[in-house]
């Protein structure tokens, strides 16, 4: 069942206190250093207002429930009113529509949830339980990127960041517990930095790896850090200035520490800087390798931030590399295989795939081949919260405008026209 937006909370917590509007009108007036009338709060009520910051604190309290209860129905009622204000662009009942709709209902939830996850004071001492709350808390909040783009995301990541940096600087905990919860934050720091990336915000992306780089320095952390520099070469990647030396200092940090599936995931994203910067051998060495890794067994439990790393992802990291280097009759294979069984819900990065499967058909003069599978990039980009598959999908349009005569390729030139950050 979906949580209540404000109106209907507000009516039941009203209701259940045996109070009239009138009442609870007096009541906050009493309160408060301001008056509120009852069709103030019938508004609030009936969502043609909703109540401000200053009055959910107030408003919290007369109804003796916690003010972050509030703010997350008020944040489920914006969300709500957002989509009202899309139908209009869309198809009704479309993919598009839905998606947006659960999306900002789940950053709400989030939201709203991640004040009782934690449930901790300044100064109190932090424990193993807290350190293992902390990690159960974070693998939420990752999976929402599953679903969603950084746009959607950024907020509520950077500002759980922010409040766990607060939190272990101010509590009293062991060495060890300090060097546990300081890994936390390097794995908080680096979901703000990847939301902040895919939503186009690069010099906060780059700060937020940044600091957990660092971060995973203090807690001597390996893996994390071996991550982090992971991040900032795929970053240098997307402006075309591909770190060699980052890339292979990434798996280096972290090889004699980490477990298969992290070394996996760091040698598929060495491949892709080594494809980018045109280098064939050391790509498909590294691609070999991954493929290898990523079936090995470990006593260790492999960490939640390689949750999703399995056989698929080298597969489609290894078609993303043979296409990058033009090799259209490798790609193309294992791009349309893994492709074919990839979810739609996985909306951001599977129109991200399926550009590079475009691209590699281009590259093999398949162009109505290469237009169909844009067009359905372009179906779902639409509505997503990233700025990567809209700029992706402009590449390969570019290279389909030589061919515009052809009926599918206008076709999808003018649907890509319509990406909102193509405009």
């Amino acid at each position: 069942m979906h949580e209540p937006t404000i109106g209907p909370l507000l009516r039941e917590l009203r209701e259940s206190a045996g109070r009239s509007q009138g009442e609870l009108a007096a009541l906050l007036s009493d309160s408060a250093d301001r008056p509120v009338t009852r069709n103030e709060v019938s508004r609030w009520e009936g969502e043609t207002r909703l109540p401000t910051p200053y009055w959910q604190k107030h408003l919290a309290a007369a109804l003796e429930v916690p003010v972050a209860d509030l703010r997350g129905a008020v944040d489920r009622a914006k969300a709500k009113r957002r989509l009202q204000q899309r139908e209009e662009d869309q198809p009704e009942g479309s993919d598009v529509q839905r998606r947006e709709f659960l999306g900002a209902m789940a950053v709400a939830g989030l939201a709203a949830s991640w004040p009782s996850i934690t449930r901790w004071t300044p100064g109190r001492r932090l424990g193993g339980s807290d350190v293992k709350r902390l990690l159960s808390g974070t693998a939420r909040l990752r999976r929402l990127d599953d679903f969603l783009g950084g746009a959607d995301t950024y907020r509520l990541y950077a500002h759980v960041l922010k409040e766990t940096q607060a939190l272990v600087k101010g509590a009293s905990c062991t060495s060890d517990t300090k060097r546990a919860c300081t890994a936390v934050i390097a794995e908080q720091a680096q979901l703000a930095g990847w939301a902040a990336f895919d939503a186009g915000m690069h010099p906060e992306a780059t700060a937020h790896y940044e600091t957990s780089f660092e971060a995973a320095k203090e807690a001597d952390h390996a893996a994390l850090a071996g991550n982090a520099l992971a991040f900032l070469a795929y970053q240098q990647v997307t402006f075309e200035n591909p770190s060699v030396a980052m890339a292979t200092a990434s798996y280096e940090t972290a090889e004699k520490h980490a477990t298969p599936r992290v070394r996996a995931l760091l040698l598929e994203r060495m491949a892709w800087t080594f494809a980018v910067a045109g280098q064939p051998k050391e790509t498909e060495h590294a691609l070999a390798t991954a493929a290898e890794v990523v079936h090995l067994t470990d006593d260790r439990p492999e960490p939640d931030w390689v949750f999703w790393v399995d056989e698929d992802e080298i597969k489609i990291m290894t078609g993303r590399c043979w296409t990058q280097l033009h090799r259209p009759l490798r790609a193309v294979p294992i791009l349309e295989d893994v492709l074919s069984r990839y979810d739609d819900t996985h909306a951001r990065d599977k129109a991200i795939y399926l550009t590079s499967l475009a691209h590699a058909y281009v590259d093999a003069r398949e162009i109505e081949q290469a237009a169909t599978v844009t067009q359905q990039a372009v179906e779902l980009a639409t509505g997503v919260g990233s700025v990567r598959p809209a700029e992706r999908i402009q590449k390969v349009v570019h290279r389909l405008q030589p061919h515009r005569a052809l009926s599918p390729v206008s076709s999808v030139l003018e649907a890509a026209a319509n990406l909102p950050t193509a405009r």
